[in-house]
C-alpha cells in the first residue's frame, strides 16, 4: 500500500509558504507523490449585502482570481522546479476549500503550515490549518514554519 500518492499544499501565498514547500517537495519525492497546490481566494459575497451591486463584486473577484493565478503561478516556478504540481485558485472559505479539494481529487495527505493568520485576522477569521486538521478526511501533516530544524 502506497502511503500517499497525492499531496495537497494549500499555500496562502504569505512569507510562510516558501518555508513549506521544501517539505512538501521532500515528502512527495519520498513517496514518488503527485503535488497538488491550492490557493484559496476570499469571496466577496457578503459585500453585495451593503448595496454593492452583484457585477461589480464579480468583476473584482474575476480580478483576484487572475492575481492569484498570476502569483500562484509564479510561486510554484520558484519553489517547484522539476516537480510539476497541478496549481489552481478557487474561490470560498479557506478551510472549506481545502477540504471539499481534497475530497474531489482523491488526495492522500494534507501538508500546511501553521502560522498564516496573525492577530485580528486570526481572531476574526480563525485558524486554517486548525480546522482542516479537525474536519480532514486524510491524514494532515502541520509544520511550524518557525519552528527550529531537528
Amino acid at each position: 500500500m502506497k502511503f500517499a500518492k497525492k499531496i495537497l499544499f494549500p499555500a496562502d501565498l504569505s512569507e510562510v509558504s516558501p518555508k513549506i514547500a521544501p517539505y512538501v517537495k521532500e515528502v512527495a519525492s519520498k513517496f514518488s507523490a503527485e503535488v497538488h497546490i491550492v490557493f484559496v481566494a476570499r469571496i466577496l459575497q457578503h459585500f453585495t449585502s451593503i448595496y454593492v451591486p452583484h457585477p461589480s463584486v464579480r468583476n473584482f473577484e474575476a480580478e483576484i482570481v487572475k492575481g492569484a493565478e498570476k502569483k500562484l503561478g509564479e510561486f510554484v516556478d520558484e519553489h517547484f522546479q522539476g516537480v510539476s504540481p497541478k496549481a489552481k485558485v478557487v474561490l470560498g472559505d479557506a478551510a472549506e476549500e481545502i477540504l471539499n479539494y481534497a475530497r474531489s481529487e482523491g488526495i492522500d495527505l494534507i501538508i500546511m503550515g501553521t502560522h498564516g493568520r496573525k492577530g485580528l485576522e486570526k481572531i476574526v477569521f480563525g485558524s486554517v490549518a486548525e480546522r482542516v486538521v479537525q474536519k480532514s478526511p486524510v491524514p494532515v501533516l502541520t509544520i511550524n514554519p518557525y519552528g527550529q530544524a531537528a
